[in-house]
């Protein structure tokens, strides 16, 4: 890398709400940056463990670390918009680190080489180390470079997911800046809909290589919204929104009407396994939607469902045996608009 003088500004912010355990192991990552020219805010969420106290003691040892302290709690998403506002404005790249999660040492060198390389890139991703398995499908090796509108055409025609969480991705400072608020706080995946929005004026960068590290945990967000299937309103905000930036319109309507189905048949799954909670976040995304929520569509989703138990009655029971105690539904399959929101009492999540 060019020596620290020629170095862009990196701007990098941690949230952090009650996460003491794991905050230190987030700071040192930061600090073992092999790019050295950055600035770092953490900003705590009126934490009630010992964040804070930790916190200012690195502070006190970095004058490239400073810390802020809420005057009043804020819900995750929120909070992340907060923190977003006090990046540098000398800065060029804006990085989110999880208070528990981590970056790897050549995180901020690869992914802004990347950046630097192609002046249009507004966001770079990379692959993620998630728990124990390695996530993101990544770009075709070894291109790091795709534009906007070919990358999210991918992310919905062909399942390419490479936006994983505010945690795995660097953006471009001025687009941090030009979109107040950076997050959509009405939106559970609100990452997803913002790489959409912001994808339509710039391109993106991938560098081939793991570089963040998201912790996995019991009763996290994350594990909470994959429980619901979050995944499903997301995808349907994505289209609905954002599915004319990318697709002409057959491919849209194709798609929308094929996600409408799966979303159907999973409800109809819901209903009969007396799933009540599921049912009630479904009919309200729904409803909030320009589709709307349609009961003769949930009757099409019931009626499929029992065709397939008709014909595969152990996979159904099976499932109805794994239903919790909480009236959750069963555990979707992770999708590129998988992750939550909700209060910051669990870990910052990824949006999704």
């Amino acid at each position: 890398m060019p020596k620290h003088t020629s170095q862009p500004l990196v701007s990098i912010v941690t949230p952090v709400y009650n996460t003491e355990e794991y905050l230190a192991e987030c700071i040192e990552s930061v600090l073992a940056q092999t790019y050295q020219n950055w600035d770092y805010t953490i900003v705590d969420n009126c934490s009630s463990d010992g964040s804070l106290a930790l916190a200012r003691r690195y502070a006190a040892q970095d004058s490239r670390i400073r810390v802020l302290d809420n005057e009043q709690f804020l819900r995750v998403v929120p909070n992340h918009n907060s923190a977003l506002r006090q990046i540098s404005p000398a800065s060029k790249y804006c990085k989110m680190v999880f208070a528990d999660d981590w970056i790897f040492p050549e995180c901020l060198e690869q992914m802004v080489a990347v950046a630097e390389e192609h002046p249009s890139i507004g966001i770079v991703g990379a692959y993620v180390l998630e728990g124990n398995a390695v996530s993101c499908t990544g770009l075709p090796y070894p291109s790091s470079f795709v534009t906007g509108r070919q990358v999210c055409r991918d992310h919905l025609m062909k399942s390419v997911y490479v936006f994983g969480s505010p945690n795995s991705l660097l953006y471009r400072s001025d687009l941090v800046r030009s979109n107040d608020p950076f997050f959509n706080e009405a939106n559970i995946h609100a990452d997803t809909e913002v790489a959409f929005s912001l994808l339509r004026r710039c391109d993106f960068g991938f560098v081939h290589q793991v570089l963040t590290y998201t912790r996995v945990r019991e009763g996290s967000m994350t594990e909470m919204a994959l429980n619901l299937q979050a995944w499903l309103p997301g995808r349907l905000q994505i289209l609905l929104g954002y599915g004319s930036d990318f697709l002409d319109p057959q491919e849209r309507e194709t798609l929308l009407a094929n996600h409408l189905s799966d979303y159907y048949a999973s409800l109809g799954r819901s209903l009969l396994l007396g799933q009540r909670k599921a049912l009630e976040y479904h009919r309200a995304k729904l409803s909030a939607s320009s589709v709307g929520f349609s009961r003769v569509r949930l009757l099409g989703g019931v009626l499929s469902t029992l065709g397939r138990i008709a014909s595969r009655p152990g996979e159904f029971i099976a499932k109805a045996f794994k239903k919790t105690s909480s009236d959750l539904p069963d555990r979707a399959q992770p999708s590129a608009e998988s992750g939550p929101q909700a209060t910051a009492s669990a870990k910052e999540p990824r949006l999704g």
